[in-house]
């Protein structure tokens, strides 16, 4: 069953509110969708960034793919990282690879006529997710809503907000904040942060100390996701669990960071790093080495490759892309009790509406 040329779509969708971390702004999401076709079965990927993925996608790595098996998705994979030597993999080539990788994935499932998590052989049918928002932009009402929806509507046991604002100038108020979501969610919800490398490293374990008190349990990206050294030195130092690995673009970079001894738990997007191919890989690693790992944003990108893991600690219930994924696809997952059944329909059970969501699309 041959590959038919790949058809690329980009969209931008506002965000509900204004949205910051510790060291970005935005106010609107972008992303790249990718489809292709063989025989009567379309499959569908996509990533989050810049329009330019988009372009990347459809002119080099489209015609790269056509004809190809759509079954030998490693073959395509290997080709698409190969031809990319020169441009460069870290960032719009490798999310340009990723979303063509799950919609490869997504086709071969829909042609066999399985859900994607059986193709690939399930660890558990129920994966574990946590609410992931509580941008620094959030007033205390509103940050106070999003976590009592997660944890006592929807009865998520584990939630993150972002710290660091204002690249940790701020850190009285994130404390703070910290503080005012352990009294909304209760003593028994997991609370985690993000600091999304805004602090430097004496700051981070001056700051981790402070959220100690408030049983904080994971610390994500207090310095620099680059600062290997210093993710090492804050991992020894506190008591909670270090984390990062979402700016990984391919294997070798989760190779670097585990042998750092820089993380507690491994943070993967398969979005970003090429695809459900290198997201297996990267668990695979992780494993090899005692570590779990966490599936970085898009949810339902990740929740069929999350079911196969035995290494899962978790997939990242994300606001901005839970919102722009229930809006694009039918067949959205339902998160009530802390956890996600990716085991219905074909492929990774996603439709996209293409015609409701035209207002959004910009290519």
């Amino acid at each position: 069953m041959k590959l038919h040329l790949p058809v690329v779509s980009v969209y931008t969708v506002p965000t509900d509110a204004p949205e910051a971390d510790g060291t970005l702004a935005w106010n609107s999401t972008t992303v790249v969708i990718a489809e292709v076709t063989a025989g009567d079965a379309t499959g569908t990927g996509w990533t989050y960034g810049p329009a330019a993925v988009g372009d990347f996608l459809r002119d080099h790595l489209a015609p790269l793919v056509e004809g190809r098996s759509a079954l030998d998705i490693p073959a395509a994979h290997d080709a698409m990282s190969r031809a990319i030597r020169n441009a460069g993999r870290p960032g719009i080539a490798a999310c340009a690879i990723s979303a063509l990788d799950i919609a490869l994935w997504d086709l071969k499932a829909r042609l066999l006529e399985l859900p994607l998590a059986r193709l690939l052989g399930t660890c558990r049918e129920h994966v574990p997710v946590y609410g992931s928002g509580g941008f620094t932009t959030y007033h205390d009402t509103h940050l106070a809503a999003q976590l009592n929806g997660w944890v006592h509507g929807q009865h998520i046991p584990r939630v993150k907000i972002k710290i660091g604002e204002d690249w940790g100038r701020a850190a009285l108020r994130d404390v703070s904040r910290v503080r005012a979501a352990r009294q909304v969610i209760g003593n028994e919800a997991e609370l985690y942060v993000d600091a999304n490398g805004a602090y430097t490293r004496k700051q981070a374990v001056r700051v981790g100390h402070a959220l100690a008190e408030h049983g904080v349990g994971w610390f994500e990206e207090p310095v620099s996701s680059d600062d290997l050294t210093g993710l090492r030195l804050i991992r020894d130092t506190l008591p909670c669990d270090v984390t990062a690995g979402e700016y990984g673009y391919d294997l070798p970079y989760f190779a670097r960071m585990i042998a750092a001894g820089a993380v507690d738990c491994l943070q993967i997007d398969a979005t970003r790093c090429g695809g459900l191919t290198e997201f297996l890989r990267a668990a695979a690693l992780a494993q090899a080495h005692g570590l779990e790992v966490s599936a970085h944003c898009a949810p339902h990108a990740h929740a069929a490759a999350a079911a196969a893991l035995p290494n899962l600690r978790h997939i990242e219930w994300f606001h901005d892309h839970v919102r722009v994924e229930d809006m694009f696809f039918d067949g959205a997952l339902d998160p009530t009790g802390g956890t996600i059944t990716p085991t219905q329909g074909v492929g990774h059970g996603l439709t996209l509406r293409a015609e409701e969501v035209q207002e959004f699309r910009v290519a």
